[in-house]
């Protein structure tokens, strides 16, 4: 493990904190609706955490779950019509890309050091992983919850082009970290290529970064300027 994880560990735990007491208070303070973990979700965290190998927790966590988390959080926040959600995830995505980027920095200086077979191993959890993440979009407790036929809804969901170019680019993130940390096996591949994600291999994960870190700054921009926007505005009804 390297040296510095405990100390980056920390930090993370207290950017995850901040992370669930923001999601907490906007999905049941302002929009009073949450639903539980799906299933699929909770059984690949739980065999991510039970490993006792710390690479495998960071190749679960830090590039599997938080690097598809980045790319969804930036659907949300490209996309969203309320202004609220879309912030909160820009700013979740600054302390996201940290995490991920020291997952790729750690992994990829120590993959190279194990053997074939160590590393064949991992790629088979990623591949199973990814298609855990990738089929649990099919939002059944929302048709249950909203009294829909739900083998119906979630026939036509999975069929949708839509949905399939959504879950497509919920792993632009995790292709290029996988690739850069050397887990590029003939497996990952052909799992990749049968996923139709294997395009994103070239993606320039430190761009996307970038554009992130860029996207935050314009939020902060525009907060700022509202509330010049409304001190200005008090102070003209103080002076009538």
């Amino acid at each position: 493990m390297p040296r510095s994880a405990p100390t980056y560990a920390a930090t993370q735990v207290i950017d995850e904190a901040r992370h669930v007491e923001a999601y907490s208070r906007l999905l049941h303070e302002k929009f009073e609706l949450a639903y539980p973990i799906t299933p699929t979700l909770k059984r690949l965290l739980e065999n991510i955490l039970t490993d006792s190998r710390w690479d495998m927790t960071y190749l679960g966590m830090q590039v599997l779950i938080e690097g598809l988390a980045l790319a969804a959080f930036a659907q949300i926040r490209d996309e969203a019509q309320n202004p609220l959600a879309a912030s909160v995830n820009a700013y979740v995505m600054q302390d996201e890309a940290r995490h991920v980027a020291f997952g790729r920095l750690a992994l990829r200086d120590y993959y190279p050091q194990l053997t074939q077979p160590e590393r064949d191993e991992r790629e088979e959890f990623a591949v199973e992983a990814c298609y855990l993440m990738r089929d649990r979009f099919l939002a059944e407790e929302v048709w249950e919850a909203c009294g829909l036929p739900v083998e119906q809804c979630m026939a036509y969901v999975d069929g949708s082009q839509n949905m399939r170019e959504f879950r497509s680019r919920l792993f632009s993130r995790i292709v290029p970290t996988m690739k850069e940390i050397g887990l590029w096996g003939p497996k990952i591949r052909r799992a990749y290529a049968n996923m139709g994600i294997i395009g994103f291999a070239d993606v320039d994960f430190e761009q996307m970064a970038n554009d992130d870190e860029r996207v935050a700054t314009e939020f902060d921009t525009r907060r700022d300027a509202e509330i010049q926007a409304t001190i200005a505005q008090a102070q003209t009804r103080l002076a009538r």
